[in-house]
């Protein structure tokens, strides 16, 4: 297992850079000017000048190896210093945001703790939820619970985040008044009545973000249980006379978990871009918001960094759940 994890890491690296290569050259492709906010009456030859500030006028391989340089090197030995108080990017330059001239990691490090806390929930949410309803699905196959469900889950995947954000607001803030519609991330839980409205506030845009989720892995778990009810080893435990709750529960359930885990794993990323629609919906100052508003301002530097962490996500996640696989399911070698 060893062996593996290091050969994928090894491996990963070529693609990440391959990843980085055709972000860059995707953006640098897309139409868009970095100047087109500036007003008209600025002089043409200021905007030349703003340009070359922004490295602009350089030529292209350059230009991304720069970028490789910062975002490589000088952000991780900056994370170096602010953890142990070194100095070893004294005076160099960081990946700098067009938009705000400020260092895109520090603006990516206040807005992940709101994508973190907001997506993390709806996850924990997804799961908590979509396992029995899974397991008890296939127990009850075509029963009433089951086509119910059936049903609910097929539209719940096949809904849009940014149309069921917008019909939850419809519906449980301006129509009954339960729910704040702009989530304030500014809030503060002090006391007992800032976390109730921390948990009033988080409950729609984690409503959104887990229905997918909960859709998706219930019909995994559904038909992973549905798999493993046939097998002789139940047929056996039932033969021993153990109950019915210890077959299903104990070994049907452990079984029939190890899919559903390569599912969770690859299902973390795709959350995360479910959740840049979340954030404009419900105002959540998250790093989805936070490329949105990049994008609209040609914030090339910003859009590229956040773009190449979604696709380290990717990488990163689908090594866990290999390695998780095979941890859990003594069947797998990948020797």
């Amino acid at each position: 297992m060893l062996n593996f994890a290091i050969r994928r890491l090894i491996f990963a690296v070529p693609t990440l850079l391959f990843i980085s290569l055709v972000i860059f050259l995707l953006l640098e492709l897309a139409p868009g000017d970095p100047m087109a906010q500036v007003p008209l009456t600025v002089p043409p030859e200021v905007k030349e000048k703003m340009r070359e500030a922004l490295g602009l006028g350089e030529p292209v391989p350059i230009r991304f190896w720069k970028w490789m340089v910062q975002f490589f090197w000088i952000e991780p030995l900056v994370l170096i210093d602010n953890l142990f108080g070194t100095g070893f990017t004294e005076g160099k330059l960081r990946v700098i945001s067009w938009q705000t001239r400020s260092p895109v990691m520090e603006l990516v490090g206040q807005r992940l703790p709101q994508t973190l806390w907001v997506v993390g929930t709806a996850y924990a949410v997804a799961i908590a939820i979509a396992i029995p309803i899974g397991v008890y699905s296939a127990y009850r196959q075509y029963s009433m619970f089951d086509n119910a469900g059936t049903f609910i889950t097929m539209v719940g995947f096949s809904i849009p985040p940014f149309f069921s954000g917008v019909l939850v607001i419809v519906i449980f803030s301006v129509q009954l008044g339960w729910f704040p519609s702009i989530y304030d991330t500014t809030h503060k839980v002090t006391n007992w009545e800032s976390f109730v409205f921390q948990l009033k506030q988080m409950i729609m845009p984690v409503m959104v973000l887990a229905l997918q989720i909960t859709s998706q892995l219930s019909r995994f778990m559904r038909a992973s249980v549905l798999d493993n009810l046939g097998q002789d080893y139940v047929r056996t435990a039932r033969a021993k006379g153990l109950r019915e709750s210890t077959v299903v529960l104990i070994h049907v359930l452990r079984n029939s978990l190890f899919p559903v885990v390569a599912v969770l794993g690859v299902g973390i990323p795709a959350i995360f871009g479910g959740a840049i629609i979340t954030e404009q919906v419900f105002k959540v100052n998250g790093i989805g918001q936070l490329l949105i508003g990049a994008i609209q301002a040609n914030d090339l530097p910003m859009v590229q960094t956040l773009t190449f962490i979604f696709a380290v996500l990717i990488v990163v996640f689908n090594l866990i759940a290999d390695v998780l696989y095979g941890v859990i399911d003594p069947r797998i070698r990948y020797d």
